[in-house]
């Protein structure tokens, strides 16, 4: 039985850490973590938050172990409703990152933010 993104999305959501966008501007920016926006390019240059960095799902894990090495860094990832980056949290988590955090909120809400 093939399973609906909605119900992925609701089952990963509770094995991951979530957090709004206003706390994690604060807590990023006190853990010197970074932003990731997981949308992909053409998304990014539409519309972005201030201080994001834009890696897209897609090409996340490999992007993260090339340039960011520390498994304790702060990582706080949003996209455009919260399911990419939900995703995304899992991913990281899996090949051993310790600090990762989905935003689960919509990208206006982000942008307000970031």
């Amino acid at each position: 039985m093939l399973l609906p993104i909605v119900e992925l999305i609701e089952q990963v959501k509770i094995s991951i850490n979530t957090i709004t966008a206003a706390e994690a501007a604060i807590k990023c920016k006190n853990e010197q973590g970074i932003m990731i926006d997981a949308r992909e390019p053409v998304e990014y240059e539409k519309k972005a938050g201030i201080s994001t960095i834009n890696i897209p799902r897609g090409l996340l894990e490999m992007k993260m172990l090339q340039n960011y090495k520390n498994e304790n860094l702060a990582i706080f990832i949003h996209c455009a409703s919260g399911a990419r980056a939900i995703l995304a949290a899992e991913q990281l988590e899996r090949i051993g990152y310790k600090n990762v955090w989905a935003i689960t909120c919509t990208l206006e809400e982000v942008c307000l933010v970031c």
